[in-house]
């Protein structure tokens, strides 16, 4: 497995080394000098944060006014180093009360230095999580005087969450109330002709979670998803009643998710972190349900008009509704003058974008836009318009472009205490543009 670093330097934006932490002997201690020349005095920080110098690799990152450069002699993992980073940068500002920043450093000198040796060992990662880090590391930072954030109580039992198989969630919970909210929100990227023919189509999705659970439980949660469907057929020996089923591609899961079990069983089961967090995210390509439908008309009247007539179809069920619903239709810049018609809602004119915006109509209905655009005749050269596509936005509650549906979410712990489970899905528009 290749290295992450081999050292870390901390620098301000003069070039100073406020901090630096050698993990490996492969690289010299004065490599940040090449950084400094070859890079910040030349002016290259924006171009690319990886480079190659001298036969070591250089990549960096600047977080408020402070340079995170890793440095690194060997094949390295990049991908990994800028993992590292972020999640050391989130440890620091849960340590110094919200702030990462020159002075915050010069204030936590001892304090960054014993985490330095805790985050990383020989070049390789190890665990960055703030609450099990607060568990044996218990010195507080020096806070900014602008933060706000509470400190976070360090709880007993350090070894067990250091060593044991569920770091994420410490032991000794209890709630009144058990609840686990479950939140499906899916993006549409939608590309279409001014036909009505999909030219490209896919939805990203993620299962959000809120849960509010008392000891230790195990989650187990059934999706609508074709090959756990067949996997849990192929168990019970008898089909299963399912209805639509989807394919979901490029599958990620949060570290609590048992992988062994969903390599076996095709089932996410779980043991929660406490509170918020995302269980999964995957993507969609195939059998999308679009919920809505644009069919634009843009006919040119010579140099000085234009005839616009926009007609929106809603697909969603007629006990849905949709929020937020805004279509932006571009115009010409030098456009003078507009007149509308609409079935329902309102519509205008907005300069500053070159567009005529759409928006507050109701769901479950056909509405329709005519406009009359008057442009400002120039004698500059006759170029051909081009006609940039029409966006929309809007949000969908209780519908899920994929189709993708919770079949069962199942709460186990010793106690046996009784749960309420709350599900809802949200479907969004993410880049929904439609040529005209």
């Amino acid at each position: 497995m290749p290295v992450a670093a081999s050292a870390v330097y901390f620098l301000n934006l003069r070039g100073d080394v406020l901090i630096n932490r050698l993990y490996r002997d492969d690289v010299g201690g004065n490599m940040v000098d090449a950084f400094r020349t070859h890079i910040m005095q030349t002016k290259e920080l924006g171009t690319c944060p990886v480079r190659q110098i001298g036969g070591c690799s250089f990549f960096y990152m600047r977080i408020s006014n402070v340079y995170i450069v890793i440095v690194v002699s060997s094949n390295a993992n990049v991908a990994c180093a800028f993992k590292f980073v972020v999640e050391a940068v989130a440890l620091f500002k849960s340590y110094f009360g919200g702030a990462f920043d020159e002075d915050a450093i010069r204030n936590n000198f001892v304090l960054i230095y014993e985490l330095l040796d805790e985050i990383m060992d020989f070049g390789y990662p190890q665990n960055l999580s703030p609450e099990i880090l607060k568990l044996y590391i218990t010195q507080e930072g020096v806070r900014s005087p602008f933060s706000s954030k509470p400190t976070d109580k360090p709880v007993p039992n350090a070894t067990l969450q250091v060593t044991g198989a569920v770091g994420w969630r410490r032991e000794g919970l209890v709630y009144k109330k058990n609840e686990v909210f479950l939140d499906i929100v899916e993006s549409v990227n939608l590309l279409m002709s001014s036909k009505g023919s999909v030219l490209r189509c896919d939805v990203t999705g993620k299962i959000l979670m809120k849960c509010f659970l008392s000891g230790m439980p195990d989650l187990k949660l059934g999706l609508n998803d074709k090959i756990g469907l067949e996997k849990e057929s192929q168990l019970k020996s008898r089909p299963t009643k399912s209805g639509k089923t989807i394919e979901l591609d490029d599958v990620t899961f949060h570290q609590c998710v048992n992988l062994t079990r969903f390599n076996s069983e095709k089932t996410v089961s779980f043991v929660p972190p406490d509170g918020e967090f995302e269980l999964m995210k995957y993507r969609i390509t195939e059998g999308v349900n679009l919920p809505f439908r644009v069919l634009p008309t843009i006919k040119e009247l010579g140099r000085t008009r234009m005839e616009v007539n926009v007609k929106v179809k809603s697909v969603f069920g007629a006990k849905m509704f949709a929020l937020g619903v805004v279509i932006k239709i571009p115009v010409p810049k030098q456009t003078a003058k507009t007149s509308f018609q609409v079935t329902s809602g309102r519509a205008k004119y907005n300069a500053s974008i070159d567009c005529l915006v759409w928006k507050k109509f109701p769901g479950q209905t056909e509405p329709t836009l005519s406009a009359e655009v008057e442009l400002i005749s120039t004698i500059a050269e006759k170029k051909s318009w081009t006609r940039p596509p029409i966006q929309m936005e809007f949000q969908v509650p209780m519908f899920t472009a994929s189709g993708l549906r919770v079949r069962f979410l199942k709460v186990w712990e010793k106690s046996g205490y009784n749960t309420v489970e709350w599900v809802r899905y949200i479907t969004k528009a993410g880049s929904y543009e439609i040529r005209c």
